[in-house]
């Protein structure tokens, strides 16, 4: 069997019409004259919720209310006094399975598509996964408009805000979030929570 090289060369030995690479650098991305607002609708729009927090709101009794009938909550953020398993000391990633609620933290969401950014914060990076309901905290003035910001922002390496890249470059892992885990695949039915967590609730918080 011919190697890679071998097969790419002749490709290229028969390539006809050759054309230069288009110019980005005017693309900027569709913008929104309310991002929050946006960001907000669209959360909503792809099967997941998001609340506006009032500043001084007790996170802990506001996770109650929304799961109360929740008996283990993962978190490792110091805030959430009310987590039962920690990611960061279980032994392994699956003694985070049978998790009810895990709680994360998001650098900055994007309006156009709903999206979080979350690098990984924790030992374990399931819990962002085999949660069966997934909050994310998000500082609501950390919205960009869109997928374009939100790369130019992971990219910068000078002045970047703590968070968007200095835990991804711990940790060697990153991932964006858009509401709960779908899919219609299978005979063309919505299933919610088929390879992850079946609901989504973003907390935007006045930090």
């Amino acid at each position: 069997m011919a190697s890679k090289e071998d097969i790419l060369k002749k490709y290229r030995a028969n390539v006809r019409e050759k054309f230069d690479m288009p110019d980005l650098s005017d693309i900027r991305g569709i913008t929104y004259p309310d991002p929050l607002l946006q960001f907000m609708n669209m959360t909503k729009s792809v099967g997941g919720n998001a609340i506006e927090v009032e500043k001084g709101r007790d996170i802990n009794e506001l996770i109650r209310e929304l799961y109360p009938d929740a008996k283990e909550i993962a978190s490792n953020l110091p805030e959430i006094t009310i987590a039962t398993r920690n990611p960061d000391e279980v032994g392994r990633a699956r003694d985070l399975n049978g998790t009810d609620v895990g709680v994360i933290r998001g650098s900055f969401g994007v309006a156009e598509n709903a999206c979080v950014w979350i690098p990984q914060q924790m030992k374990e990076k399931a819990v962002c996964f085999i949660s069966e309901n997934l909050i994310i905290l998000l500082d609501k003035k950390q919205i960009v408009n869109n997928m374009h910001e939100a790369y130019a922002r992971l990219s910068n390496t000078s002045g970047k805000t703590a968070g968007d890249t200095e835990l991804f470059d711990q940790y060697g892992y990153g991932t964006f979030i858009s509401g709960p885990s779908k899919t219609a695949d299978i005979a063309q039915v919505l299933v919610m929570g088929a390879q992850a967590a079946r609901s989504a609730t973003v907390l935007l918080l006045d930090e």
